[in-house]
Order: structure tokens, then sequence, then C-alpha cells
């Protein structure tokens, strides 16, 4: 079953991959939301999407709400068909398309909000506080980890909302890398042992939250996160998905239970995940498949034969 959900995000992966360069994120965003469901047509799965594509199912295809799969064992869905359209946009790395599959009512269901988020690797589970002051946060990494407050690198989403955070955290010391789009990728690669990146931290969308506890919960590192409500309405919006205490904080078991699997396919070239490879006849993807039952973690290279016929085979020196 797990490799079934890693051909849905690599057909979402080729279709988003072909507007790289092109300036044109929405296109790309669009071709991946439609492949993706067409995927879903071939899975096993009477699936239900718990956090999806926007949250009115008469405009995409894969909002909130929306059902997949061709009937079969029953499941919850986070899911984003493109994460980083405008770094496919621009040429620029570590966009991927990305899901997460668990049972019924595993997933937490959150609205379409804002979310402040620390992701970190095995090694500082449980030692940071969201509340405490990111000066506090960069030691406590750092002598987690072993290391010099100087020798810590923090990912940073690049906005004007984290010029004050970006401010503070240089004045600590720490080194960042301020990347324009992409905070599950960017929660994934502080988990994963050898990228060099060691914790994520600001502000970014509440649905990429829940996604990347679902990661931490496969790699072993952790999500602490809180709602970062900007009006009196979303405040009211979270009650209605029964989030009475807006202040509060969570962590990863808070937002996702019991045994998951992810599949995250890259688009473009990252740490983690090569993009997709185009070559005469087909194409080239490289899938992180994780999985809690099988308690694995796998990189998936396939090939894919895109030639027509689809029934002619063709094959081709893979390097």
């Amino acid at each position: 079953m797990c490799h079934e959900f890693a051909r849905v995000t690599e057909a979402a992966a080729l279709a988003a991959g072909r507007w790289m360069g092109k300036g044109d994120g929405a296109a790309a965003e669009d071709a991946a939301r439609v492949a993706m469901h067409k995927a879903f047509r071939h899975v096993p799965i009477e699936g239900t999407i718990v956090v999806g594509e926007g949250e009115d199912p008469e405009v995409s295809p894969l909002a909130v709400g929306r059902m997949v799969g061709v009937g079969g064992r029953s499941c919850d869905l986070a899911l984003i068909a493109l994460e980083g359209a405008n770094i496919v946009a621009r040429g620029q790395a570590g966009a991927i398309s990305a899901l997460v599959a668990g049972a019924p009512n595993s997933i937490m269901r959150a609205p379409d909000m804002y979310m402040q988020k620390i992701v970190v690797g095995a090694p500082i589970v449980g030692k940071v506080d969201i509340e405490a002051p990111v000066e506090d946060t960069v030691q406590v990494i750092a002598e987690a980890l072993g290391v010099k407050a100087s020798e810590v690198t923090l990912i940073v989403l690049d906005r004007p909302r984290h010029d004050d955070l970006v401010a503070t955290l240089r004045r600590a010391g720490a080194r960042i890398k301020l990347i324009p789009d992409g905070d599950v990728m960017a929660g994934i690669a502080a988990a994963v042992r050898g990228t060099g990146d060691h914790a994520y931290i600001g502000i970014g969308g509440a649905p990429e939250g829940i996604m990347t506890a679902a990661a931490m919960r496969c790699l072993g590192g952790e999500i602490v996160a809180k709602l970062w409500p900007l009006s009196r309405r979303e405040i009211e919006r979270a009650r209605t998905f029964g989030i009475d205490d807006i202040e509060r904080c969570m962590r990863t078991d808070d937002m996702v239970r019991g045994h998951l699997v992810l599949s995250a396919t890259g688009v473009t070239n990252g740490d983690v995940l090569k993009g997709v490879h185009y070559q005469p006849g087909g194409a080239r993807t490289q899938t992180m498949l994780m999985c809690t039952k099988c308690r694995q973690i796998r990189y998936v290279d396939t090939v894919h034969d895109l030639k027509e016929p689809a029934n002619e085979v063709g094959f081709w020196r893979i390097t």
C-alpha cells in the first residue's frame, strides 16, 4: 500500500516539474492538483481529505472533505499537491509533492491559518519550548548537539514577518538559511541527519504544520507549535474545528497519532530529494517514503516510461 501513495505524489511531481522556471506558479500548482486527483483513481482506499487544497469542494478537487480512491480501506489524508509553486516558477530548489495517510481520526483537523513552529531532529526532542526566548532556544539546540551557538543552522522562511526573528537569531550567533517557500520540506531537512540543518523556526501555515508533524512521527523528530490567529474571526473559525484553547502549545502527538504513511516526491532538486529529471521518452523521480508501521524510511528512485503508445515499453540508461 505504501507504494500506491508514492505513485500519487510522483504523478503530481511529474506534472508540476514541466513548469519549472516558466514563471507561472499557479499553472504548476493546477497541474499538480489535477494529476494527484487523477492518480488517486487507482488507489484502493476510501480516503477522506482532512488537510488539503482549500476548503471549498466546488473549487478544488483536493479540498478538505473530498473523498478520493476507488474504494477499500478507510483512511484520512493530509496532502499538498505542490509545496513551493513559486519555487518551481523561479526554478529554485526544494519544491515537493507530499501526502500523509493514516487511520480515520489519526490526523488533526485545523483551519487554514498561521501556526508558529519549531521543528527539530531526534537529539533535541523534548528540549525546546515555544514560549521561551529564541536566544534560549538557540543555546538549547547547541547544547543538545554538542556544538557552539555559532555552529547551529536554523531554517527560516524569508518573510517580512520574520525580520525581528532573524535579527534576534543573528544576535544569538546562529547561522540562518532563509528559504523562499516550503516549510514542510524545511522541517524534514531539519530532522534528517547529514543535511547540516538543525531546526526550522518561524510562522507558516497550519496545514503544513500538521504534515510536518506526520513527518516527525516517522523520522523521530519533533514539532512544537501553536496556532497564530490574525483576527477574532480566525479564533472563531478554529472553534468550529474543536480548538477552544487557541494559546495551547502542541507537540507532535497532539497533531497526529497511530500508524502513518508519508510520501514526498521532489519536484526541483533540494537538500533531501532530487527533483524530476526528464529524459527522452520518460523521466526519473525520487521519493522519500516513510511508514511508522514498517518502521522504514525508503528513498525510491523511479524511472517512468512516458512513451506513446502506452503499451510500447522503452528502456534507457539510468544515469
